[in-house]
């Protein structure tokens, strides 16, 4: 299933406000994205872009973490809310990108691009790759995660509906189309909640309702209800499976 575009921009619009406290594992995934670039990373990046930076948690990771960049560059698909750059107080230059990254073009060469959370949105990976490529300076590092299979597993199995995820192997492959795959990795978070009613309310309040294909009948409401309670409970509460994977890429010197 590959949404589309325009309703992904409309619900994680309106999602905009109560996405910081609802997403636990988005920020969880964010942070060890940015312990594994640190890692990773010879030196400290000139020039970045992040892609996706939405409410701004994994933008402002990336300036305390790299205070010293002369370019940083900021991209999302929710353009109704632009990030107020001038309040990052950087010594660089900073500018939002606004539109879909699969279609804007890019100003310059980068030595880093990185995003969390935000490539199992896009419609044609393959395509991306290459087009990243030809931004990245000869060494540049692309650094991302993205969801895998597992993510969100309870809806899938229960209603049908869920992207096409792509395993850790496909994305690697992927990737090794053009670059040097240095660090693949994933793993798997379980969340708990009160009830199924709780799992939807999280669901709009992060902006994944846009999953859904059409509106619900108080029939097939309850029905979800009780087979989620019945499949996924627990004394803990009911479940919620994310399915975080982490890349980093090389561009090679040529």
């Amino acid at each position: 299933m590959k949404v589309e575009k325009e309703k992904i921009r409309m619900h994680f619009a309106r999602a905009a406000e109560s996405y910081d406290r609802q997403a636990v594992v988005q920020l969880q995934t964010a942070d060890h994205l940015l312990k594994i670039i640190e890692k990773k990373l010879q030196n400290p990046p000139d020039s970045i872009l992040e892609i996706g930076c939405f409410t701004g948690y994994f933008t402002r990771c990336i300036i305390r973490a790299f205070s010293r960049l002369n370019v940083l560059h900021i991209n999302d698909l929710v353009t109704e809310l632009p990030p107020d750059t001038a309040s990052l107080r950087l010594p660089a230059e900073v500018k939002f990108l606004a539109g879909d990254i699969e279609k804007i073009p890019l100003p310059r060469r980068y030595q880093l691009i990185c995003s969390s959370s935000t490539f199992h949105w896009l419609h044609d990976l393959t395509t991306f790759f290459k087009k990243i490529y030809n931004y990245l300076q000869p060494g540049g590092m692309l650094a991302f995660s993205l969801y895998g299979p597992d993510n969100l597993r309870e809806i899938r199995e229960l209603t049908g509906n869920g992207l096409d995820y792509l395993s850790l192997t496909r994305v690697k492959d992927l990737l090794a189309e053009t670059m040097k795959v240095v660090s693949a990795q994933e793993s798997i978070a379980s969340v708990y909640f009160y009830d199924p009613l709780a799992v939807l309310e999280h669901l709009r309040a992060t902006g994944v309702n846009s999953l859904a294909k059409t509106g619900w009948s108080r029939k097939k409401q309850r029905i979800f209800y009780r087979e989620y309670q019945k499949r996924f409970g627990s004394d803990k509460g009911v479940t919620l499976t994310y399915h975080p994977m982490y890349f980093v890429a090389v561009k090679p010197h040529i």
